[in-house]
């Protein structure tokens, strides 16, 4: 099976997609609590830097409260999250491949065209929807390389699946 999925069509660059170093990227997002949210979407890039900044914050609190970590307690937070990358379901969104693309002005739709089939939705919808990549840690070897769920999590319980390439039009 080929792991490698491109974009092409009616845009200005062609963009190869390689889901199998996707864990190692900063954007992906937990597939069992992304549908829970309420409002992800459009505000998850908005989310995502709230979340940094937080985080930062966070930091600051605590080197002011506590002062320097020592070294034992940044190693069980290492070991926590490779846990959480070892036995986690990921996706990651779409958009932001699409945008490196560049569609064209004309561009209205994206045809996900998969093993069996091909199914054509909005623009629009493209730019919300998110790929899942690995299930339970493993990437999804079966029928992937990536599941496609809309944003609006309709599809979460049948995502569709064996997708080959992205064609804009």
């Amino acid at each position: 099976m080929n792991d490698i999925i491109l974009i092409t069509g009616n845009v200005k660059f062609t963009i190869t997609l390689d889901p199998g170093v996707w864990i190692f990227d900063d954007r992906k997002i937990d597939l069992h609590t992304y549908f829970l949210n309420p409002s992800h979407g459009q505000q998850h890039e908005q989310q995502e830097e709230e979340e940094e900044i937080k985080k930062l914050s966070a930091f600051w609190d605590r080197e002011i409260q506590e002062g320097a970590v020592s070294p034992p307690t940044l190693k069980t937070e290492k070991r926590f999250l490779k846990e959480k990358i070892i036995t986690g379901t990921f996706a990651m969104p779409l958009a932001p491949f699409l945008r490196n693309a560049e569609p064209l002005p004309d561009a209205k739709e994206l045809t996900i065209v998969t093993e069996h089939d091909e199914i054509t939705i909005s623009l629009q919808q493209a730019y919300e929807s998110i790929l899942g990549f690995s299930k339970d840690g493993k990437p999804l070897r079966e029928d992937g390389p990536v599941h496609f769920y809309f944003g609006d999590g309709s599809n979460r319980e049948t995502p569709i699946t064996h997708v080959r390439r992205f064609v804009v039009r």
